[in-house]
């Protein structure tokens, strides 16, 4: 369940909200969305892998953290083990929201009932005794907005990619150190060999729109499944 509001200064006045890592307020994830404009960060840390909606068609990018629903290796000890935590994730509970006409500028919203929503003193406020919005909550409006921006201007990308034909499938199948075996389908990553078939002006094209970083981190990102293979042997082993 999922109870939006709008933000609101008088009536959010002593609001708080659970900023730290953990299971039980909501990390607990294999993969959170990511977009083209955040890919680089993201791949310093995380692999990158597309998916297909398959009631749409359209194509999303997912941050990769674990190996099976419900699995974060990056959440250790209620912190967060990585140098970046991905927009889609460390913006909760704040969304994007609109005005019931759909007209106006877009509006900061918060899910009430989200585990983030403190019902006690711990936690951070959004606002200051004086209504002024916390250091927390410009910051979080700050992700937010860039969230909204990225992902309204990534279907040029994903539109570019199909035109061109740019992702392929992927599965990995991993035996992990205790002998047991992690399989993942469904998911799909940018064909090399296409991308370095690609004549000089399809690229020029690319790189024009802003197209070909994104496709070289996306790349450069699938390094990071070797260390996410590592990271869950190390569980295993209790390291």
């Amino acid at each position: 369940m999922s109870r939006h509001v709008v933000v609101d200064s008088a009536a959010h006045r002593a609001l708080r909200v659970r900023a730290e890592a953990s299971a039980e307020l909501g990390d607990a994830v294999m993969a959170c969305f990511t977009m083209p404009a955040e890919f680089r960060r993201v791949q310093n840390e995380f692999p990158i892998l597309f998916r297909r909606d398959l009631e749409s068609g359209r194509f999303s990018a997912l941050a990769l953290f674990g190996f099976e629903d419900g699995e974060n290796l990056f959440l250790t000890d209620r912190r967060w083990a990585a140098r970046y935590r991905p927009l889609a994730l460390a913006v909760q509970p704040f969304l994007v929201g609109r005005p019931a006409d759909g007209e106006g500028p877009a509006q900061v919203h918060i899910d009430l009932d989200h585990p983030r929503i403190s019902n006690g003193e711990d936690g951070v406020r959004l606002f200051d005794q004086d209504g002024g919005p916390t250091p927390y909550l410009e910051a979080a409006t700050g992700q937010l907005g860039e969230l909204d921006e990225g992902h309204r201007g990534s279907a040029d990308f994903y539109a570019a990619i199909e035109r061109f034909e740019l992702l392929e499938p992927f599965t990995l199948d991993v035996q992990l150190d205790d002998g047991a075996r992690r399989y993942l389908a469904g998911f799909h990553i940018v064909d090399e060999a296409k991308l370095r078939a690609l004549d000089p002006g399809s690229l020029g094209a690319l790189h024009g729109a802003g197209h070909l970083m994104p496709l070289f981190m996306a790349m450069a990102s699938l390094s990071n499944l070797a260390r996410l293979v590592e990271r869950k042997n190390r569980a295993i082993r209790g390291g």
